[in-house]
């Protein structure tokens, strides 16, 4: 029969499980407090949240939520990262803590019901986030709708060059 303090922390992963839309898996080793603190504040303002559980519970709560199976990468010291919103923002945080502290680093995710690798996680962190695709969108938007203004405005335009030369040319001779 599993202990009390077990099923409890099963029901918090599937619960932090169910409120996100994905988890990357990161090894937090050789972390202090104050770093860890830093590092959950960062994420907290990206929309996600760090989470320390215990790996085989963690393993029986993906199972039980019908994720895909990532069990060679829950081994060590393994932290959860559960993003709500952008999975690209959480990662862009994690990668920024990483590179800052030296200690953390992605062992891999579960991102849109797929599994990633470390590398696959980590590239998630160089793509632009919603908010800049959302701005690199209305650029081009933009670009189409002054090219259309341009052309719609030269028609007219040429068209009357085109009755003013020939009219000169009628003046003159």
């Amino acid at each position: 029969m599993p202990s009390k303090s077990n099923v409890e922390m099963l029901e918090k992963v599937a619960g932090s499980l169910e409120a996100s839309n994905g988890v990357f898996v990161v090894d937090y080793r050789g972390l202090s407090v104050k770093e860890t603190q830093e590092v959950r504040r960062a994420l907290r303002e990206a929309g996600a949240e760090m989470k320390v559980y215990k790996n085989n519970i963690v393993k029986i709560a993906l199972e039980n939520a019908g994720l895909p199976n990532i069990d060679e990468m829950l081994a060590g010291t393994c932290a959860y990262v559960f993003y709500e919103k952008d999975a690209v923002d959480a990662a862009k945080v994690i990668k920024e803590q990483s590179e800052k502290l030296k200690k953390m680093d992605f062992v891999g995710a579960i991102a849109d019901g797929v599994a990633l690798s470390a590398e696959e996680a980590k590239a998630y962190a160089d793509l632009p986030n919603r908010e800049q695709l959302m701005a690199q969108i209305a650029g081009l938007i933009n670009g189409f709708a002054r090219d259309i203004a341009v052309c719609v405005k030269e028609v007219p335009a040429g068209l009357a060059r085109t009755v003013n030369a020939v009219s000169e040319q009628k003046q003159a001779a």
